[in-house]
């Protein structure tokens, strides 16, 4: 760790050389101080990433791993060889302007009931647009469906200040740039290695939650997000993750009896976005969801332990059905 340092910003690679040199110079050039590094975590890549980073980035520390362990393994990992106080996980795709740590590390410092938080997270090709991971907070609607502050379904907003009233409490910060203390981190269990990729950020927020932490959004920082760099909108692939980890996440989240008559209702809306797949024809997705709903229900038998008490229902958007809001005519 560098010397004094007490934040390390870690970026997850995997074969991703090319996000590498694009993105990496603006960390570097914008994550300066005694008080904190840079470090790229290399998931297993099987292109040139690491002779990109030895030849053009050689003063970047560097961690090695034989195999792709997943969002969640990776970051696991990496945060456990690590030993400074704070920790950002950063993604590859992501654009920092000058300074913009230093608000966050701030913050978290003044408030030591704060588990995590995130800044502003804008659009790295239309920088005057929020992002879709992410945008201004994440919440949660009363079933576990995710959306934010910026964002709603596949609704982005412009960035118009709207959200820039100050440090605000959140249900989720995102993956794309998500600070969170150290041994909170640990404390809650780490990144459900289980979920290998999507929502495991939302899932990790949920048990900081449950230790009695807020989660907040300091949007005085912001940074620019590519996104889909792993996985684009709309790959069936990435909807049978969101869907099987969305439904775990509220499993192991909630109190026993509760996360039953949620899961039930949530499961009757899930059914609602199967038929309009099929009534678009698109076929790969809906098939997405019927096997995300299969393997949710082998998967849940490795959860035998839920909270006690229902924290999510208090969450910022817990209020909500935004499936209702912006579908159906009446609410549940």
């Amino acid at each position: 760790m560098a010397l004094g340092a007490i934040l390390s910003v870690i970026i997850l690679n995997w074969n991703g050389e090319k996000l590498l040199r694009e993105f990496l110079p603006s960390v570097i050039a914008n994550t300066q101080g005694q008080e904190v590094e840079v470090i790229v975590a290399d998931n297993g890549s099987s292109d040139d990433s690491l002779r990109v980073m030895c030849e053009e980035f050689p003063n970047v520390k560097m961690l090695v791993f034989d195999e792709n362990l997943g969002f969640s393994g990776g970051y696991n990992r990496a945060i456990a060889e690590v030993d400074s106080e704070f920790v950002v996980l950063l993604n590859s795709d992501v654009e920092t302007p000058p300074g913009w740590w230093q608000p966050l590390l701030q913050f978290m410092n003044a408030n030591p009931g704060v588990g995590a938080c995130q800044p502003k997270i804008l659009s790295y090709r239309r920088k005057d647009m929020f992002e879709y991971a992410g945008a201004a907070g994440g919440l949660l609607d009363k079933y576990g469906y995710p959306f934010c502050r910026g964002r709603l379904f596949d609704k982005v907003e412009y960035d118009l200040c709207q959200y820039d009233t100050g440090p605000e409490d959140i249900a989720w910060a995102s993956g794309a740039a998500l600070m969170v203390r150290r041994e909170v981190y640990l404390d809650a269990g780490g990144l459900d290695e289980l979920f290998f990729a999507h929502m495991e950020e939302i899932d990790l927020c949920c048990r900081i939650h449950n230790l009695g932490y807020r989660v907040c959004v300091v949007p005085e920082s912001h940074v620019y997000h590519l996104g889909g760099a792993s996985l684009a909108q709309g790959d069936p692939k990435k909807t049978y993750l969101n869907f099987r980890n969305n439904l775990l996440l509220l499993h192991k989240n909630l109190p026993e009896k509760k996360g039953k008559r949620v899961l039930f209702k949530r499961r009757l809306m899930d059914t609602l976005a199967f038929f309009m797949y099929v009534a678009k024809f698109d076929f790969p997705n809906a098939k997405a969801i019927l096997k995300a709903h299969s393997d949710f229900r082998k998967m849940k038998k490795k959860y035998v332990t839920f909270p006690d008490q229902d924290v999510l229902s208090q969450l910022p958007g817990a209020d909500r059905c935004i499936v209702a809001d912006r579908y159906l005519p009446f609410k549940f």
